[in-house]
């Protein structure tokens, strides 16, 4: 039995995470996975995302508190010698330095991390620190997307190659379903096209040009956001400010997403930075055709027929493409590229791969 040790910053709901809690349910029959989150507590982290409760024996909190603290080395190095860890997978600064650094001292085989962005980067201390992380550590590097690859590979003046696996999604969850009845479940007009994101409401994740744009479309149109965040209260003024507040629809965290992508008539992520975003692929799983903002990764997640780029930051340029791509959608069915090329299965797959070759 090999035993896979991920280690990530904490286990709010998000993207490096989601991926972290796919690697449970989708390794292969002789690998045992088990998550070690170095912020926060148990019972808060089930609070706050109820997905986390079922696989509750495979989660590790270590509470770390804001700031430097050496003494974590030495404790999540005795976790994996009790472990017995073939396998130790990164993600992030944070956890490569501390489960970097450990699984050196631990005798771990295998050290994998994976860059989920290269924005981060552009903070010189953290950006000089990484470096020196890598250089220490010696781990396995992976990116989510070839655009993330290249990027970190430039920042950090590294001579060596960068393996890419994609980031995938459970394409037998996110399926597509009856438009009525999910509108029905959230509580969402039917007359009416909707527009959907999803994220955290965050200045990052940009759904303030997405309600401005809003502003530029048809009355029919509206706009559904899930997720929270500290900008909540802000964008709800900015909605009420342009007379929005009856055509954006905040439906704060939910759930069972693909029953949200299923309301949809288009889902756009109007994000100013990203790595490889998993919302894009969820709705395109659920035959979703989908938007974003070409930055990150984001263009990898597009369905080459169906997908539209936005530029990054352009209201105007937004708003039209989701006009024309409403009033004409496209024939192209995104869920069949999502099942061949970001499946969780052959991502999953890929990591093996690179795991028994050796890192």
């Amino acid at each position: 039995m090999t035993t896979v040790v991920q280690v990530v910053q904490h286990m709010r709901p998000g993207g490096i995470e989601t991926m972290a809690l796919d690697f449970i349910n989708f390794c292969e029959e002789n690998e045992k996975t088990v998550i070690i989150s170095l912020e926060g507590d148990m019972k808060s982290a089930i609070q706050h995302w109820p997905r986390l409760k079922p696989v509750s024996d495979k989660l590790i909190f270590l509470d770390k508190k804001p700031g430097l603290k050496l003494s974590l080395i030495y404790q999540l190095s005795r976790l994996l010698k009790n472990m017995e860890a073939n396998v130790v997978h990164t993600h992030h600064i944070g956890p490569l330095l501390y489960a970097g650094i450990a699984a050196r001292l631990s005798g771990v085989k295998h050290l994998i991390h994976t860059e989920h962005d290269a924005w981060h980067l552009n903070n010189p201390r953290r950006c000089k620190l990484q470096r020196w992380a890598i250089r220490l550590t010696r781990p396995q590097l992976i990116a989510d997307a070839n655009s993330v690859a290249t990027s970190v590979k430039k920042k950090l003046r590294l001579n060596k190659n960068i393996n890419v696996i994609h980031n995938g999604i459970d394409t037998k969850r996110f399926i597509p379903g009856n438009q009525s009845v999910a509108r029905q479940q959230l509580g969402l007009p039917q007359n009416v096209q909707i527009i959907g994101c999803s994220g955290r409401l965050e200045k990052v994740k940009g759904q303030k040009n997405l309600i401005l744009s809003l502003s530029q479309l048809p009355d029919t149109v509206h706009l559904a956001l899930a997720g929270e965040g500290s900008l909540e209260t802000e964008l709800r003024y900015l909605a009420k400010s342009l007379s929005l507040d009856n055509r954006v629809h905040f439906l704060g965290r939910i759930d069972e997403m693909p029953t949200f992508y299923q309301t949809l008539d288009i889902f756009c992520l109007p994000s100013l930075n990203e790595g490889l975003p998993l919302s894009p692929l969820e709705a395109q799983s659920c035959g979703i055709t989908t938007a974003v903002t070409d930055v990150g990764g984001s263009a990898e997640t597009l369905c080459p027929d169906s997908g539209r780029l936005i530029p990054v930051e352009n209201i105007s340029a937004m708003s039209s493409i989701i006009h024309k791509t409403l009033r004409h959608p496209s024939k192209t069915d995104p869920r069949y590229f999502v099942q061949q090329h970001r499946d969780v299965r052959l991502m999953a797959r890929n990591y093996t791969a690179i795991r028994q070759k050796g890192g």
